[in-house]
């Protein structure tokens, strides 16, 4: 169900706050989980195909990225890698590009005055956008889309969200559902089936892995191009290469390093 014939990627996604990596549950109870640098440097020895780096708090803090901690990983890294939370314009976006990072990811900023896709786009490219949307369950069944780091319900459903970001310029989607996030419960798999229905563009899927299955079902149930994860990697419940080798065995496609 993936959309493309590509290799899916493996990705660990690095929540930032006070230039720490940290994590939560749902997005509340965060904890500390180590070092940016560090935990960077040991990904990539790890096969990770990528890496995403959020800034969590930089918008509810109204705020840019802080820039310093970014220069530093660019510096050691030499996968690629993405970087949110607190873009709310061309000029941050370019900022973050010239520093070393390979995509950007807006959040939102986007939400608030939709065009900075098209603005963003149009200056960087389609292929470093990421748009990044955190997702949660309604009464409806259906999804709303949070904005500030999952505090706030902009009342728009997600689906719609999607489809409006991707004609307006986005290369990308990093869909985070909030119900799963840290719950090591598995993937929303209906969730990520129903935005893969919805558009053409690759999907990250965020949110709730566990086990090494639900990897796989998120890839060949819910059509995701991409896996992200960040509890299972920090502690070392699982390993990448482990995690590559069961999916080659699921004949799901892995990019190997």
């Amino acid at each position: 169900m993936s959309q493309t014939n590509f290799p899916i990627r493996v990705v660990p996604c690095l929540d930032i706050s006070n230039g720490k990596v940290v994590k939560g549950v749902n997005f509340v109870d965060i904890r500390e989980m180590g070092d940016p640098i560090e935990l960077a440097a040991y990904y990539e020895e790890e096969g990770a195909d990528e890496l995403v780096f959020l800034d969590i708090t930089a918008t509810h803090e109204q705020r840019d990225t802080r820039f310093d901690w970014v220069e530093k990983v660019a510096r050691e890294l030499r996968i690629p890698f993405c970087v949110g939370g607190g873009v709310r314009s061309v000029e941050d976006a370019r900022r973050l590009l010239d520093i070393g990072v390979d995509k950007v990811a807006v959040n939102s900023a986007a939400l608030q005055r939709p065009e900075l896709i098209a603005e963003i786009s149009e200056m960087i490219g389609s292929q470093s956008l990421v748009v990044a949307t955190d997702v949660k369950r309604n009464d409806n069944g259906a999804w709303d889309v949070y904005t500030h780091g999952g505090r706030k319900n902009t009342g728009r459903d997600a689906l719609d969200w999607i489809a409006q970001a991707e004609l307006l310029g986005a290369g990308e989607l990093l869909i985070t559902s909030m119900d799963g996030d840290g719950t090591l419960k598995g993937f929303d798999v209906e969730l990520y089936a129903k935005v893969r229905a919805a558009s053409k563009l690759p999907i990250i899927a965020s949110g709730g892995a566990g086990t090494k299955q639900h990897f796989a079902d998120v890839v060949s149930q819910g059509g995701a191009d991409a896996v992200l994860a960040a509890s299972l990697f920090h502690t070392k419940t699982l390993k990448i290469k482990e995690l590559k080798s069961f999916l080659k065995d699921q004949n799901i496609a892995c990019r190997w390093n």
